[in-house]
């Protein structure tokens, strides 16, 4: 859960004090546009983790439904539920459910929505190339931290399609050498999602401990 917990979180900042590369901004400014416009949506994608100095390799798949405020994601064997107020963590692994604040930070950064606006906050960009993604063409921007010390990641790759100004890929690296590959397989834009959705409900987790922050 380590590295998805610092997969998702980013708040939207002005690129007035730093140089940002002119035609990366561009883009990554309509898809964060396309994003928030959304009253809802449906997400799935694929990852991938490795590691080459401890031999980590995972490979898992991950969808999350958003709805305003509202989140439900899971990604492997874990579940996130937010209801905009509370978040519930549950990991199946230690049959527990963490319960904090919806604005406690590590629950914000697993929100699905951040998951669509990486580059928003503590990044420069650069437009690297176009190149061509499966069957589509896709633009490649290049993200790195504005201050490296203080940062997770010290190279963020972007792949947005041309023609539907979507993200398709990114690949995040670490600087403990952690390599992270998010493909997205599916979006669906305003779908009806009932708010019980999000609603943490313990009868279906027989067995788990409720902890509270």
């Amino acid at each position: 859960m380590k590295y998805l917990m610092l997969l998702l979180g980013f708040v939207l900042t002005s690129s007035v004090m730093y140089a940002q590369d002119a035609k990366a901004q561009g883009i990554l400014d309509k898809l964060s546009a396309k994003i928030k416009a959304q009253k809802s949506f449906y997400v799935e994608f694929s990852a991938n983790i490795t590691n080459t100095s401890s031999g980590k390799n995972e490979t898992f798949t991950g969808k999350g439904w958003v709805k305003g405020d509202k989140f439900y994601a899971s990604y492997g064997e874990n579940t996130i539920i937010s209801n905009g107020a509370k978040t519930w963590n549950v990991v199946k692994e230690e049959k527990t459910v963490y319960e904090t604040s919806a604005s406690d930070d590590d629950s914000e950064s697993m929100n699905p929505k951040k998951l669509l606006t990486i580059w928003e906050s503590g990044f420069k960009n650069k437009y690297e190339k176009e190149e061509k993604l499966g069957d589509e063409m896709v633009h490649v921007i290049y993200l790195h931290p504005k201050n490296p010390k203080t940062a997770d990641y010290h190279t963020i790759i972007l792949y947005i399609g041309k023609s539907d100004n979507e993200l398709k890929k990114a690949i995040m690296k670490s600087n403990d050498g952690t390599k992270m590959t998010y493909s997205m397989t599916k979006f669906t834009s305003n779908p009806t999602i009932e708010d019980s959705k999000f609603t943490f409900d313990i009868k279906k987790y027989p067995g788990y401990e409720v902890v509270k922050d």
